[in-house]
This record gives structure tokens, sequence and C-alpha cells, in this order.
């Protein structure tokens, strides 16, 4: 009998009648509106104008959906996407027969790829801030939105754990199952959860934030670290790298952490700044 496990067959999403609103775009409107009022009281208390947050909102939202989307296709399904271009950006499939699927398919670390890149070209074009300064702030929101884009996984039953061979976990009914996997889902969203707040202190009750690049770097170090041993509870996303000796994910996964100890201890100049 299986005493601890939950059972979960979740609904698409909140029902209105005339439309859906499925938990996972909610998920995604939550990250980015509360990502919007933390980066608000950071600009306020850096004294930077806010009409310039605006600016910042339209990168980083471009930049995660487009970034998550071609880093899904790259790194997990290219041997698909290399013959149906035109299904990267459209939310439908053509074949075997036309159906609306919505946008799934987004991978992490094309995100990241395309927050970091997106940060570079808002230095260059609208607020003249060392590019480690800007990423040493956003970094904060992005880790709240990733406690709720885990949720989201968490609520449309995808990226699931393993089974874990026992009366522990949850039971993903609605994928016709009856017996319980780790979820793995809420497992990064709660370590997402720590990071966040961990990073929060630091930048408000600390001086890191005067150390550019410290804060940028601990948040890939401990984001992708997380990330990195949850693996070992996931089922691979792509079956045929099941037997690699880490997978997808892991691999890389490993980059960014070698990059967040670089910018956390790189030699650099005096802090700009110790006092309020």
């Amino acid at each position: 009998m299986l005493i601890n496990a939950i059972r979960w067959s979740p609904s698409e999403g909140i029902d209105l009648g005339i439309l859906t609103i499925h938990y996972y775009s909610l998920m995604f409107l939550i990250a980015f509106g509360l990502g919007w009022y933390i980066m608000k009281a950071i600009y306020t208390r850096e004294g930077i104008a806010l009409e310039k947050l605006d600016s910042l909102f339209i990168y980083t939202v471009l930049a995660t959906l487009i970034g998550a989307r071609l880093g899904h296709v790259l790194f997990y399904d290219w041997d698909y996407f290399q013959d149906h271009l035109l299904e990267i950006f459209l939310p439908v499939k053509f074949e075997p027969e036309f159906q609306f699927t919505g946008f799934r398919g987004l991978a992490s670390h094309g995100a990241a790829i395309g927050i970091i890149t997106a940060m570079y070209l808002y230095r260059k074009r609208v607020l003249d801030k060392p590019v480690l300064w800007i990423l040493d702030r956003i970094v904060i929101p992005v880790a709240s939105g990733g406690i709720f884009v885990r949720i989201g996984n968490f609520m449309n039953s995808e990226i699931i754990g393993i089974p874990t061979e026992g009366d522990y976990g949850v039971i993903f009914q609605n994928l016709g199952e009856s017996f319980p996997r780790h979820p793995a889902q809420l497992y990064e969203s709660f370590c997402y959860l720590l990071i966040f707040l961990l990073l929060y202190y630091l930048y408000w009750k600390t001086n890191k934030r005067f150390k550019i690049g410290y804060i940028f770097g601990l948040f890939l170090v401990l984001l992708w670290t997380v990330r990195f041993f949850v693996e070992f509870v996931k089922e691979a996303q792509v079956e045929e790298r099941a037997t690699w000796l880490l997978n997808t994910g892991q691999w890389l996964s490993i980059p960014f952490i070698i990059a967040g100890l670089y910018f956390m201890y790189r030699p650099q100049a005096k802090p700009q700044n110790t006092t309020e």
C-alpha cells in the first residue's frame, strides 16, 4: 500500500469558460511580474531612472523565451526540429496532422545564455553600467522566477523524476502511472527558493554587491550545482542519452559552474564603494 505517496492528476489550468489559463503560463506571468517588482526596488535603491526598467523587462522576457526555446531545440531535440524548422517558433505541429500545441519545450540553459546576451545588449543600448553589474542584480529575480517555472513543470507533470522504488513520492496519474516518482521539479523549486533568499540577503544586507561579478558568479555556482545533482533523480529528457555517464543537463551545467567560480574569485580592483 502506497501510504506516503501523493496521487497527482491536475487539470490543464483554470477554466474561465471562454478560455483556460494554463498553469505553466500562469507561473511564467507570476515569475515575470515578481521579477519586475524586485528590479524596481533595486533600481530605486541604485538611483536609476525607472523608465530604464521597462526596457530591461522587455529584454529579459524576450531573451528568456527565445533563449529557452532555442536551447531546447539545439540541446535536446534537434533531430526533430531540423526537419520542422517552422515549428521552432510556431505553437503548432504540422505532422502527422495539423495540431495546436502551444509552446512546449523550453531549456533553462538556453534561457541563461539568452539572458546573459540580452544584458550585454541592454548595457550597450540602454544602461551605461558594466554588464557584470547588471548581471549581479538581474540574477536575483531570475532565481525567484526559477521557483515558479519548476512549479509549472510539476503542474504539467513534465520533467518528471525517476521511480522511488518505495512508498515515498508522487504518482503522476495523468501519465497513466500507478507508482511513485521523485518530485524532482519540487526539489529544484525549493532549492531555488533558498538561492533566491541568499542572493536577496547578500544584495540588501551586505557589501557583496560592490564586488562586481560576485553575486552573479554565486548564482551560477549554486543554481547549476543544484541542477547537476537533481538530474540524478530525473528521467533522461533524451531517451538515447539515458546511458551516458552524465546526462545532457549535467554536461551543460558544468561550464556554468566553472564560470561562476571564476567570477566569484577573479582578481579585481578595490570595490567601488563600501558605504551607503
